[in-house]
């Protein structure tokens, strides 16, 4: 496991467009990564209000290197790192880990930093000027999970997942979300 990450062993490899035939997901789960809208909205609207959320990871920590990129913010500077679990009725459904610099978490009056297990779409949808400035994709290979992550959720193959920047009262802050096999044979 790196210092930084519970999930990740190293970073995902993050691409803008998927292109070519290898580099498309299955059909049921094109719409799940487009949404626009709120993760958790969309899970409790199929699976019910059942939806959890499971802290694996909250600290303070240099974030990846290209990550700190896709913010605009130092490498070296500590952002408070968000990993978890959504999950319903013990099935695993969605890993997700949030960069959250500092300006970000004091721009939001601190509601970002204390959220424990309440979903982060429940308050930053609650923004009216949440902006959507990027999305990406990846297709992450089970090497880039750490061996607690392969071994406890199945992560045998490529998974699934998308990365999306976006920005409150113009302060950024990086949301990756991936789809776990459980969720795939569910949708």
């Amino acid at each position: 496991m790196s210092n930084n990450s519970y999930l990740f062993s190293r970073p995902p490899v993050w691409k803008t467009r998927l292109r070519g035939a290898r580099a498309r997901p299955p059909v049921a789960l094109q719409s799940w990564l487009d949404e626009t809208g709120s993760l958790t909205k969309r899970l409790r609207n199929h699976y019910g209000h059942n939806l959890a959320v499971s802290l694996l990871f909250h600290q303070w920590k240099p974030a990846f290197a290209e990550e700190c990129q896709c913010l605009g913010v130092a490498h070296h500077r500590y952002q408070l790192i968000r990993e978890v679990l959504l999950h319903v009725d013990c099935i695993p459904l969605v890993l997700a880990r949030t960069i959250l610099p500092e300006p970000t978490i004091r721009i939001a009056r601190r509601n970002l930093s204390h959220l424990g297990t309440r979903p982060l779409g429940e308050v930053i949808f609650a923004y009216p000027d949440l902006e959507l400035r990027r999305r990406d994709f990846s297709q992450a290979a089970p090497q880039h999970w750490t061996a607690a992550i392969q071994s406890q959720y199945q992560v045998q193959q490529a998974t699934w997942g998308r990365r999306t920047l976006y920005a409150i009262h113009q302060q950024p802050l990086l949301v990756s979300e991936f789809f776990l096999p459980d969720m795939l044979r569910n949708i």
